[in-house]
């Protein structure tokens, strides 16, 4: 494979399945991974002109970076990594879930952070290489809902930080952090509709917007180490709870 190549963890669906989409549009060639979601990942690779599906359990770090030196090892312009997949289970702030917090933990942000060194240690690209981690701009608008989903969203975060002051110049690290896009635990679509509006802005941030930043971010000149928000101003409130039950409680 020669055309300039990404690979979109957690790509069969959602934000994931969006920057897919938008890459393959951009002249990519699009690497798909999936873990259980096989079916609705080779259906979207044979939608888009140049796509491929990986497999891979990311709570096993170890097959991750075997499955990046594998890549690594075929892919000719392998330009751009996007941590993307994750785990979001419901803890609270006064009673972690032992086995929630361990695979949030590995899942969002120790494999990750592995997948990156691996891949900036044997990728090769012909224009610099560029990882992208997607956080939660819960990061910035703390409430004590999702408790060890957002520690693990953190732990992301710093990671990334610590990782772009080792690859500068050709080589970049980012952080994207949505919003509120697209349903997401038990919610239902109109719950959806009504609390992902509750931002500076008033209005749903959809996930073509994310797929765009990300393009942005693999293709773009920003320094590495930044951060992008994209969640309509989101970010810049001060929430005291998850907008799943400010919608429910009637305090938005």
């Amino acid at each position: 494979m020669t055309r300039k190549a990404v690979l979109v963890t957690g790509g069969a669906k959602r934000l994931g399945a969006a920057m897919c989409r938008r890459f393959a549009e951009a002249g990519w060639h699009v690497v798909i991974h999936c873990n259980r979601s096989v079916d609705a990942a080779n259906a979207l690779a044979a939608e888009l002109p140049s796509a491929e599906v990986v497999r891979c359990d990311l709570s096993d770090a170890g097959a991750a970076a075997t499955m990046v030196r594998e890549l690594a090892a075929r892919l000719e312009d392998w330009r751009c990594l996007i941590n993307s997949a994750s785990i979001f289970a419901p803890d609270s702030v006064t009673a972690l879930v032992p086995e929630t917090n361990r695979q949030a933990m590995q899942v969002n942000a120790a494999t990750p952070a592995l997948m990156a060194q691996t891949y900036f240690a044997h990728a090769r690209s012909k224009r610099g290489r560029r990882m992208v981690q997607v956080t939660d701009q819960k990061l910035a608008n703390l409430n004590p809902d999702f408790f060890s989903y957002t520690m693990s969203k953190a732990a992301a975060d710093v990671a990334g930080r610590m990782l772009a002051m080792a690859h500068k110049g050709d080589d970049r690290v980012y952080m994207l952090a949505p919003g509120a896009i697209l349903a997401s635990h038990d919610q239902t679509a109109e719950e959806a509709e009504r609390s992902h509006r509750l931002n500076l802005l008033r209005r749903r941030t959809c996930s073509d917007e994310i797929a765009d930043a990300a393009l942005f971010l693999a293709e773009g000149p920003l320094a590495s180490g930044e951060a992008l928000y994209v969640d309509s101003g989101q970010h810049l409130l001060n929430q005291p709870r998850d907008v799943i039950y400010l919608e429910r409680e009637g305090d938005a």
